[in-house]
């Protein structure tokens, strides 16, 4: 094979001068990368994670972890659509296509994405209203999601959710009420146990939402309930440092009587080994654990906070260049033999390519019809008058 492919390269560098050398040269390139995939690149490698901080546990996630090449080149599509997905909101949004609330996740890619590859299918998730990410890795396409962004029929939730309300099966949202996506968390790990199906529940919440959720702690300790409490503390709520709005910023240790975890939310590998840490801890019955996802947001609280007025442009530039999640991971991979940088770029311009596609959906598809104005109110139930924008209106609500 190598010695067929070693010929391909030698007769396309042979050909005419002129005109025809840069495609020879680049159909040469192609052969090489393709030599690489599928002879000289190594299967897995094993990584130095950094050691979580632990509460109320006598030992944690280890720290190292074993990353096969497929897994690497899964997270790295998965964190580069996000990136690129929220980017291109942003982009329509100022372009006033996109109206209303519109929180974006770029920076935070490692934790929705190492979150997902250490849970299962059947577990659930719960989180806050920067929503965009789980939203994704849950799996929804790009273009259900940019179109719910827009308003149009073709959104995950028919276009009458928006940033804040996305929904698939087993995950429950984007929550607009701060903090109050925490209790339905316990209730739905209250379910999992009732119903001993040996699933779990992963309900995130910020760290703007800390101090709202001591009741929840209480009881899904008391009732031992398979539930991770994940705090994504990316160092700032609306507009305030963590420093100045809580007298203690060791959210792992919130749960006091529940044990905790603090890990670096800007390593997918740490992420994912200490989400399979909490979710064994949490199946075995031990009750809930509480973890705290140190991470970074790139954009402002929300699309009218430019996020640079409680914090300088070199402190985001400095995370960028020292800590961001996806330049971790390509490192990782390219350092140790896992891929090449021209098969990551490769990624990028499929990411690209999918995320444009996604947008002229999102911009071309039809809104949704006043008369489906009261559809979806309940699940399952049959159809029933709804007022609507006035009260001589009546819309038929189906499920």
């Amino acid at each position: 094979m190598r010695k067929m492919l070693l010929a391909a390269l030698s007769r396309l560098l042979q050909g005419p001068a002129a005109a025809g050398r840069t495609g020879a040269v680049s159909e040469a390139s192609r052969v090489v990368v393709a030599s690489r995939n599928y002879g000289d690149f190594a299967s897995e490698a094993t990584f130095e994670i950094k050691q979580c901080d632990l509460h109320r546990l006598e030992e944690g996630p280890g720290t190292t972890a074993v990353m096969t090449r497929e897994e690497g080149l899964h997270y790295y599509k998965s964190m580069q659509t996000i990136r690129r997905m929220e980017l291109k909101s942003d982009q329509l949004y100022k372009q006033k296509i996109i109206r209303g609330f519109c929180h974006l996740y770029d920076g935070q890619e490692a934790c929705c994405v190492g979150i997902e590859a250490a849970i299962k299918p059947t577990d659930h998730v719960i989180t806050a209203y920067r929503a965009h990410g789980f939203t994704f890795t849950r799996g929804v396409p790009v273009r259900e999601i940019l179109a719910e962004l827009t308003g149009r029929k073709g959104g995950c939730a028919k276009g009458k959710g928006g940033s804040m309300h996305m929904y698939t099966k087993n995950f429950y949202g984007g929550n607009g009420i701060v903090g109050a996506q925490v209790p339905l968390g316990a209730g739905i790990a209250l379910a999992c146990k009732y119903y001993d199906k040996n699933e779990i529940c992963v309900a995130l919440y910020g760290d703007g939402a800390a101090n709202q959720i001591f009741e929840t702690y209480n009881m899904a300790a008391l009732w031992k309930l398979p539930c991770i409490f994940v705090c994504e503390n990316n160092r700032y709520g609306m507009g305030t440092s963590v420093e100045r709005a809580a007298a203690s910023t060791d959210y792992y240790k919130r749960g006091y009587f529940i044990p905790g975890l603090r890990v670096d939310g800007m390593d997918i590998l740490c992420v994912r080994e200490a989400v399979k840490f909490a979710a064994e801890y949490c199946r075995s019955g031990k009750g809930p654990l509480v973890m705290e996802l140190q991470t970074y947001r790139y954009h402002g609280h929300s699309m009218s906070d430019p996020g640079i007025s409680y914090r300088t442009r070199e402190e985001i530039q400095e995370v960028r260049s020292k800590s961001d999640p996806i330049t971790l991971l390509k490192d990782r991979m390219v350092n140790n033999n896992l891929a090449s940088v021209e098969e990551l770029k490769e990624i990028d311009v499929a990411v690209r390519k999918e995320i444009e596609e996604a947008a002229q959906f999102a911009t071309t598809d039809p809104e949704p019809p006043l008369e489906e104005l009261g559809h979806h109110i309940f699940f399952n139930e049959p159809p029933f008058e709804v007022r609507g924008p006035n009260q001589w209106i009546k819309y038929k609500s189906v499920s």
